[in-house]
């Protein structure tokens, strides 16, 4: 990832070299300001001078004198090209469905800017500092699920946003009211912009929708990765398992570099515990753990190693101008430049890897339940009661806890199913293969959502085991999990009480990273 996070503090700069996620992060989740920079500034007028040119001759140019799609044939004269960019607007934002989340349009409205200021769409910078004004101001367009194929750009979600830019639609402010656009647009003090040569194709044909959800996916499970080591840590420690198979020798024999992280962050949590050292000795005749513990690190590593790719190919379409046609100009160049038809809006590439990280967090999920379940059952458990149950048989314990977990699971197996496989053929034939890209970053955002459940009742659970391990005491890494629980509402073993309250406490500290500090507050930042 781009090193650029440091300007976040102070508004994040579009026009200086591709985004980081960290800025992405910022700017869609946060609300951080952002500018366009001169030199970007400089790059829009020199490719707007070139759509300029081409608009005045007689040939005609696809996106600027001509129809779109299976409609490219017809040449449209002068005076009804700006009817023709509105008309394209306001045809495309035919979406449906529920309202996207206000992150997700705030992400791909950033990353529409950031393609702007590379100078490769010919828009005029108005229309850039257009959409920076509606970031700066907390006006979110209104977007719908449903609309994009993931090809010739996120259409639908993209053009209810270009809408709004021209003062059509409807927006919520930054209070979060929904309301007219021209109505947020007069309380903020801005006002429509009117779309000239190919600005409205330019500001709809874009993968920005996809990759927002893909960053932010892919920041959540950053988060998510480092907790699943932890909660495997609390599982292995509250099982009585060993931590011998976690050691640095036995990893290095097979170099996954995911598996070598998530081992040695195994070792550093369950170092000190005394509830591992109880059975270290001569007299433990337990000879292999089940495969939900003994290859936590092979699980866990293959998806750190799966999701180091995601990130990879995120970072290449961060750093990509995603339009067509696009504006070819030679800096210093004084012949003018030329706008030429590519397939770079194809959103394969993000796609894929959208599906990819699907398949782990449906995976990460699967081997979380697993470890949760065998603290449940007596058969398995090492001496722990039925279903950490005060009074087996009055009480359930987490009996239901599991089920909730393994409802999630199969949900998220379902969505493990990829959505890039799938191409239904649109625009009369001539866009006859696309990526569903916005589909399968649709699904992986419940996906993301579906884990943190899951990992946080592995938690909550091995908690609650690691709390009837006593007088045994758990490492110093795990024991300030189960402090952060019990300071944060979720009580310790006891009668049965209303689950589904302590589960979303805990669901929460995993999401927003409480669990994750806790550990590093005491062993120092994993890997």
């Amino acid at each position: 990832m781009a090193e650029q996070g440091a300007r976040v503090g102070v508004g994040v700069g579009v026009g200086v070299g591709p985004l980081s996620f960290e800025e992405v992060v910022a700017v869609a989740r946060h609300g951080a300001p952002v500018q366009v920079t001169e030199e970007a500034r400089a790059a829009i007028v020199r490719s707007r001078a070139t759509v300029d040119e081409l608009a005045a001759g007689a040939t005609p140019a696809y996106g600027i004198s001509t129809g779109f799609g299976a409609l490219a044939t017809r040449h449209i004269p002068t005076e009804m090209r700006a009817q023709l960019q509105k008309s394209l607007v306001r045809s495309h934002a035919a979406g449906s469905g529920p309202e996207v989340e206000r992150e997700v349009v705030r992400g791909l409205m950033l990353l529409r800017l950031s393609t702007l200021t590379t100078g490769r769409t010919g828009v005029r910078p108005e229309v850039a500092e257009q959409i920076a004004s509606f970031l700066n101001a907390g006006i979110t367009p209104v977007v719908h699920e449903y609309g994009s194929l993931g090809c010739s750009g996120d259409l639908a979600p993209l053009s209810h946003c270009a809408l709004a830019y021209m003062g059509e639609g409807e927006v919520r402010d930054a209070a979060g009211v929904r309301m007219p656009t021209a109505q947020a647009l007069e309380a903020a003090g801005l006002a429509p912009v009117e779309l000239a040569a190919k600005e409205g194709l330019a500001l709809i044909n874009g993968t920005d929708g996809m990759l927002g959800m893909l960053v932010l996916a892919l920041t959540d499970l950053a988060v998510l990765l480092r907790t699943a080591d932890i909660a495997a840590a609390m599982s292995v420690e509250g099982q009585l398992a060993t931590d011998r198979v976690f050691a640095p020798e036995l990893q290095a024999i097979r170099p996954h570099p995911g598996q070598a992280d998530s081992a040695a962050n195994l070792v550093a949590i369950l170092k000190d515990s005394g509830v591992v050292a109880s059975h270290r000795g001569p007299d433990c005749n337990r000879v292999q753990d089940a495969y939900s513990l003994r290859c936590s690190p092979q699980v866990h590593g293959a998806a750190r190693d799966t999701l180091d790719h995601c990130a990879r190919v995120a970072g290449w379409e961060l750093a990509s101008a995603v339009d067509n046609p696009v504006v070819l100009v030679s800096t210093g160049s004084t012949d003018g430049g030329r706008v030429e038809s590519n397939g770079n809006f194809h959103g394969a590439p993000v796609a894929y890897v959208l599906d990819f990280a699907a398949i782990v967090a449906a995976d990460l999920a699967s081997i979380s339940e697993r470890r949760t379940d065998r603290f449940l059952d007596r058969t398995r458990s090492h001496g722990l009661p039925p279903f950490l149950a005060h009074d087996p048989g009055v009480d359930s314990g987490h009996m239901i806890a599991q089920y909730t977990q393994a409802a999630i699971v199969s949900e998220l197996k379902r969505l493990a199913n990829p959505a890039s496989v799938d191409s239904i053929p649109s625009s009369a034939m001539q866009e006859d293969h696309v990526s569903m890209g916005w589909s399968a970053a649709r699904k992986l955002r419940r996906s993301v959502d579906g884990l943190t459940r899951v990992i946080a009742i592995e938690v909550l659970t091995a908690a609650r085991a690691l709390d009837l391990r006593r007088p045994l005491s758990p490492s110093p890494a795990t024991e300030a999990v189960i402090g952060l629980l019990r300071s944060s509402g979720v009580e310790g073993p006891g009668p049965d009480r209303h689950l589904t309250p302590e589960i979303e406490t805990c669901v929460n500290l995993v999401r927003d990273g409480r669990v994750l500090a806790a550990v590093e507050s005491v062993i120092g930042e994993l890997k």
